[in-house]
C-alpha cells in the first residue's frame, strides 16, 4: 500500500484532484466525508456537538446545520478549537480503521485531509498540496459554491498559510488557470506518484501522528 496525503486550502480544488486520482486508479479516504458521517444523528461527535452548542445548531428535521456551525466557529478561534477537540480524535480513529482495510494490498491510497498541516499528520509516503492564490479561491467559492465573500475570506484566514502548506509538500499542483490545465497537472502528479518506490508488503500501518 502506498499512502499519499493530499491537502489544500478551501477552494483550492483538492477534491477535484482527489477525484482525478481515483479516475486514474487511486483509492480515496476522504476526511471531510468521514466528518460528515460522524456528524450524523446518533453518532458520538454529533452528540458532543449538541451538548456543547445546544439544539440551536440543528435543522428542523434534527440534522446538524453545518453552515450555522461554520458561522460560529470560523468567526471565533476559541469555538474552532473546541470543535477541533471534538472532531479530530474521532476522525483520526475512523481514518485508521479505513486505512487498515488496505494494508497488504498494492493500492495507492489517497488520504484527502484539509487540515493535514494543522493536524501534524506526516507519516505518508508523500504529501501532495493543491495550491491556488487567495483571490482566485474566493472567487471560485462565491461563484461555484454560493459562499458569501466575507464567509469565504474568514474561512481562508482561519487556515494555515499557503507557504506553510507548500513547505511540507513533496509535490505541489498549481490550480490558478483553466480546468484543462488543472487536469494536466493532476495527470502529471499521478504519474509522479506512480514513480515512488512502494513500501515492502507487510509493514506495520504508520500512525497518523507527527513525525519526530
Amino acid at each position: 500500500m502506498l499512502e499519499i496525503g493530499l491537502t489544500g486550502g478551501i477552494g483550492s480544488g483538492k477534491s477535484t484532484a482527489a477525484a482525478g486520482f481515483v479516475d486514474h486508479g487511486g483509492v480515496l479516504i476522504d476526511a471531510d466525508q468521514i466528518v460528515r458521517d460522524l456528524q450524523q444523528p446518533g453518532e458520538k461527535v454529533f452528540d458532543e456537538m449538541v451538548s456543547k452548542w445546544g439544539s440551536e445548531i440543528l435543522t428542523t428535521d434534527g440534522q446538524l446545520d453545518r453552515q450555522l456551525v461554520a458561522n460560529i466557529v470560523f468567526s471565533n478561534p476559541e469555538e474552532l478549537t473546541a470543535l477541533n477537540a471534538i472532531v479530530h480524535p474521532a476522525v483520526r480513529e475512523e481514518m485508521t480503521n479505513r486505512r487498515q482495510f488496505h494494508v497488504g494490498t498494492d493500492n495507492t491510497v489517497i488520504l484527502e485531509i484539509p487540515l493535514l498541516v494543522e493536524s501534524g499528520y506526516r507519516n505518508f509516503d508523500a504529501i501532495v498540496v493543491v495550491d491556488v492564490d487567495t483571490d482566485t479561491a474566493i472567487k471560485r467559492l462565491v461563484k461555484y459554491r454560493s459562499f458569501d465573500e466575507e464567509d469565504a475570506r474568514n474561512r481562508i484566514e482561519r487556515q494555515v498559510s499557503r507557504e506553510l502548506r507548500t513547505e511540507i509538500a513533496d509535490y505541489v499542483i498549481e490550480n490558478n488557470h483553466s480546468m484543462e490545465a488543472f487536469d494536466e497537472e493532476i495527470l502529471k502528479c499521478w504519474q509522479w506518484i506512480q514513480s515512488i518506490d512502494r513500501p515492502e508488503t507487510g509493514r506495520e500501518l504508520p500512525s497518523l501522528t507527527a513525525k519526530e
